[in-house]
């Protein structure tokens, strides 16, 4: 049954083939089990069982709220959640309870999706590996997949440990792709900056989606950089991700950013016709720091397309070069002044020093912090200062409209 895509778990309940208290109870029991990949933070047990019987009670009516009612779902431990604590993975945040849920957390529970936990992450998001969480790093559930196993059995030299070797997941949001790829829950949130949801999604072998900026409210998502964080889906099948993208899209009052126009629910068609698509192969990503494996499942999926009937072309994306310094400067620029909201004044930790209100804030922010955030704050405010933001840039003024421009000539960039 964990297994099930949305639309099959979703039928089983409605027929009666299992109610969402055992269903709950299935994804709680292999948590316990799976305890080792370190993928949740906190599980909700009494709010998800609540939310299973109230679930089974709708049933019984026969008054379902919709495809997700009674299925467990994870919050990545950015977004807010009324009555169940958000760390953000840090020690800043320990034991602060938020008074309201994000807005995609709120439109999840109004669907009757079970809240069965909350998953681990890289402090406030920043970094690729859900490795420097306060919590402890996530590890990948492929590490204790057969395969991998007789693969690190043909490789591994004689006496070394088995757990000394383990895969990452990728990050920022590895929590929620770790507990979709091990079955604990049906789908998960993630947030996506630089690649948070997509890049542990590829490393778990899930399905890891970044809408469109201002398709999804942001409201209650904890800010890491304000202009490019989107919240993002992790599923086991893009159809699963199809669905709850069509239950979160749309304006929200309480984000400005958020799309104006009504939002169609998203229906994939049962059958694509590949000739009608354009696929392009940016010439500049072929670079030699990729390793051959990589490279080889590119082509390999390029030509699967091809034979499908697609166009397949190369193409180049000249500003390539500049996207990470780029990135580098908005995002650390964005991180310095958000982060500057945790002072220990209003929430979250507060050090115990009281000779001034300075050393305070120096103190609480030297102990809140991990080496990580306390570096991008370093980098932001140094991009920040008058002297540098003043200066003539020796490149030419930044376009940031030109990475929109160069798609619209091709379908899709592979």
């Amino acid at each position: 049954m964990l297994g099930r895509t949305l639309r099959e778990v979703s039928a089983a309940l409605k027929q009666g083939q299992i109610t969402p208290t055992e269903l709950c109870q299935k994804c709680l029991s292999l948590i316990k089990k799976t305890k080792f990949l370190n993928a949740y933070i906190t599980v909700s047990e009494e709010v998800a069982l609540k939310q299973a019987e109230e679930s089974e009670k709708r049933y019984k009516k026969g008054h379902s709220l919709g495809d997700l009612d009674g299925i467990p779902v994870a919050i990545k431990d950015n977004f807010s959640t009324s009555g169940i604590e958000t760390t953000c993975a840090s020690n800043m945040l320990k034991g602060y309870v938020p008074p309201y849920n994000a807005t995609v957390v709120q439109k999840l529970l109004d669907q009757g999706a079970l809240l069965i936990g909350k998953t681990n992450l890289d402090e406030f998001a920043m970094g690729s590996g859900s490795t420097d969480g306060v919590f402890g790093p996530v590890k990948n559930p492929w590490n204790y997949s057969k395969q991998y196993r007789e693969k690190r059995k043909q490789k591994k030299p004689h006496g070394e440990n088995e757990d000394s070797n383990w895969l990452i997941t990728g990050g920022s949001s590895g929590g929620s792709a770790a507990a979709v790829s091990a079955f604990t829950c049906f789908a998960a949130l993630g947030s996506d900056t630089g690649g948070s949801t997509r890049n542990p999604a590829a490393n778990c072998g899930v399905v890891g989606l970044k809408p469109s900026y201002g398709l999804v409210s942001r409201h209650g998502l904890i800010p890491l950089v304000n202009s490019m964080d989107v919240p993002g889906i992790l599923t086991r099948c893009v159809d699963d991700a199809a669905i709850v993208l069509g239950i979160l899209a749309g304006h929200d009052p309480k984000d400005s950013t958020s799309v104006q126009d009504p939002v169609k629910p998203f229906m994939l068609p049962n059958l694509t016709d590949l000739s009608k698509l354009c696929i392009g192969i940016p010439k500049e990503y072929l670079v030699p720091e990729l390793s051959s494996e990589v490279q080889s499942l590119w082509f390999k999926a390029a030509n699967l397309f091809e034979s499908g009937g697609a166009k397949v072309i190369e193409v180049s994306l000249p500003h390539t070069s500049y996207s990470i310094v780029c990135y580098q400067v908005l995002c650390t620029s964005e991180v310095a002044s958000n982060m500057a909201r945790f002072d220990g004044l209003e929430y979250g930790y507060r050090c115990d020093i009281d000779v001034s209100t300075e050393a305070m804030y120096a103190a609480t922010r030297r102990e809140g912090f991990n080496d990580v955030v306390k570096g991008r704050i370093l980098a932001g405010n140094f991009f920040l200062l008058k002297e540098i933001a003043s200066s003539e840039c020796p490149y030419g003024p930044l376009r940031p409209r030109v990475a929109n421009r160069t798609a619209v000539y091709w379908t899709c960039i592979l």
